[in-house]
């Protein structure tokens, strides 16, 4: 009788240490030894342009003040954000190249799936608040001062980053309450919150509900908004009778639309694709979105775009006379 108590006993504490789970391992590319050391240097490099591209777009936009306009706010929010993502998993995935199984702690998983899952919360969100600026802009251009104040940009872009980071609060606490069965293997780059809640040792229905809910809402519904502004635009944009005219007007959207194509293309073909067996290719296509998007947002913003132009000479030449003089 003892002995039968006291194995029950043992048993218990065993499930109870398994489902305190301390740490995980993150597989990577470690199937593929050889490509682990390019991919880091290519990583690194593309990381350092996210820093340097998105950091110069910031400081250009807030040096020059023809550029505090609303376009430019919500832009400056954009680079911002861009630099927040890539650093909160970027330096996790440089040192999964350089090692065959990263380990990383369950506080720091958490942190990490956190915070990466609230900045892409947030992106989506932002990328509708920026189509509906647009709208706007268009639409609307003699009223368009009035009509974007300074205060309703801000509580636009409050309104971004307080939903993302609500999203991210609500899905990480129902992730953190699941219990562990010895299962502590993700086989991703990061500790990606669908890989995270299937090594669970119990009914994740819930966890697989809220996670789909949080995309019908962060991803679709911007998405339809964007849509939705963008018929909008072509309706008046096809109504102007000038050339020059339209083709100014195309020019102010066709950063953005690019942005959001980008964007949004390599969500939906990481997510509504066919399940594939090959999990180095999506955990490529995931790389591509994690890092590839972020590094091309300032170029593509600025690489036609005569007021940044402006803007990055005047800075450069200030400089330069600050150093000479």
């Amino acid at each position: 009788m003892y002995e039968c108590c006291w194995r029950k006993s043992i048993c218990k504490m065993e499930r109870t240490n398994d489902s305190m789970m301390t740490e995980f391992v993150l597989v990577g590319l470690s199937a593929h030894p050889k490509l682990q050391t390019v991919f880091f240097v290519l990583v690194l490099w593309m990381y350092l342009m996210i820093l340097l591209g998105n950091g110069v777009l910031i400081s250009v936009i807030i040096y020059d003040s023809h550029l505090h306009t609303p376009m430019y706010f919500f832009l400056c929010n954009l680079s911002f954000l861009d630099i927040c993502y890539t650093s909160s998993s970027v330096p996790l995935i440089l040192d999964n190249f350089l090692t065959v199984r990263k380990r990383v702690s369950f506080s720091g998983c958490m942190v990490q799936m956190f915070l990466s899952f609230a900045m892409g919360a947030t992106e989506c969100v932002l990328l509708g608040m920026m189509a509906l600026d647009r709208y706007v802009a268009i639409c609307y251009p003699l009223r368009y001062p009035v009509i974007m104040s300074k205060a309703l940009c801000i509580q636009m872009a409050a309104l971004s980053w307080g939903l993302g980071f609500l999203n991210s609060l609500t899905e990480t606490i129902l992730a953190i309450r699941l219990p562990f069965c010895g299962k502590n293997v993700i086989n991703h780059f990061v500790c990606e919150i669908l890989a995270f809640v299937k090594l669970a040792c119990t009914d994740i229905s819930l966890n697989e509900i809220t996670i789909m809910l949080g995309n019908v809402i962060f991803l679709f519904s911007p998405l339809l908004l964007i849509c939705i502004s963008y018929v909008f635009i072509l309706s008046t944009v096809l109504r102007i009778n000038s050339a020059e005219g339209r083709k100014k007007a195309f020019s102010t959207c066709s950063a953005h639309l690019t942005v959001v194509t980008m964007f949004y293309g390599t969500i939906l073909l990481m997510y509504m694709k066919p399940k594939s067996k090959d999990s180095a290719f999506n955990k490529l296509i995931a790389l591509f979105y994690g890092v590839v998007t972020p590094m091309l947002n300032p170029i593509i913003y600025s690489l036609r775009n005569t007021e940044v132009h402006g803007a990055m000479r005047k800075l450069m030449t200030r400089h330069w006379f600050w150093r000479k003089g």
